[in-house]
């Protein structure tokens, strides 16, 4: 039995999205801005994103490790942008699997899925049950924010909340809390020193450790594991996509 799945590579009819544009990221500047994946009435975006950021929010995978295939895809120069609408009322996991059809479409993609025995942290529902609350659909997102030490959103998949985490902790984590839905999300810690590079501002935030955090705020466990988990491996996807 896996640790970790990935929704289903192909679909019969393929789930597509009503309108989608996906066309290379403009020239790196001084300062842009990079959405890793959102959605606002049923419209996807993600930009400045590499292909294994797009990935990541495909297939709800939360760190690197979990991708496999040439460099250029993990290569944070080689960039794209994608705003996709879907049909109202699309879930969560229809418009990953939307995303997953036109990745593989759009990039010319061949891939397939293999163990790989991996360090990981576990997310789990802590002994006396989860504290997170569901958010509305239409909850305003408006005031998200996310940055070493805080991770605050009035409506987050917990899919999404896990590739926060790892971006974080730097390892993968896995979500094994068999939470559906939204959730309302406000969790404040003290980051490590390396991660900040101020560790007396840190020693002066009042915060625990993550982990720590995690229990307290929102009921649930971070627990280190290392076992097999399922790699997406490419291999081959073309480095310009087709055109819209």
């Amino acid at each position: 039995m896996f640790l970790a799945g990935f929704t289903a590579l192909q679909a019969q009819p393929p789930a597509q999205f009503d309108v989608a544009s996906l066309k290379p990221g403009l020239p790196v500047s001084a300062q842009f801005n990079i959405n890793l994946g959102s959605v606002e009435h049923g419209t996807l975006t993600l930009t400045n994103a590499s292909l294994a950021d797009c990935l990541h929010y495909a297939y709800s995978l939360s760190n690197n490790d979990q991708i496999a295939g040439p460099g250029w895809v993990k290569d944070k120069l080689v960039r794209f942008d994608i705003v996709a609408k879907a049909a109202p009322g699309a879930s969560d996991a229809q418009i990953r699997l939307m995303l997953q059809n036109l990745l593989s479409e759009r990039f010319q993609m061949a891939m397939h899925r293999e163990q790989r025995v991996l360090n990981y942290m576990a997310l789990t529902v802590g002994k006396k049950g989860s504290a997170m609350r569901e958010a509305s659909y239409d909850a305003d997102t408006s005031h998200n924010s996310n940055a070493p030490g805080r991770i605050v959103s009035a409506r987050l998949p917990m899919a999404t909340f896990v590739t926060l985490l790892s971006r974080f902790l730097r390892e993968p984590v896995l979500d094994l809390t068999g939470l559906p839905g939204l959730y309302e999300v406000k969790l404040e810690w003290t980051p490590d020193p390396p991660l900040t590079g101020a560790p007396e501002a840190a020693a002066e935030s009042g915060f625990p450790s993550i982990r720590k955090a995690i229990e307290e705020q929102l009921g649930l466990r971070l627990e280190p594991h290392k076992g097999p988990i399922e790699v997406l491996v490419i291999d081959r996807a073309e480095k310009v996509p087709l055109a819209n």
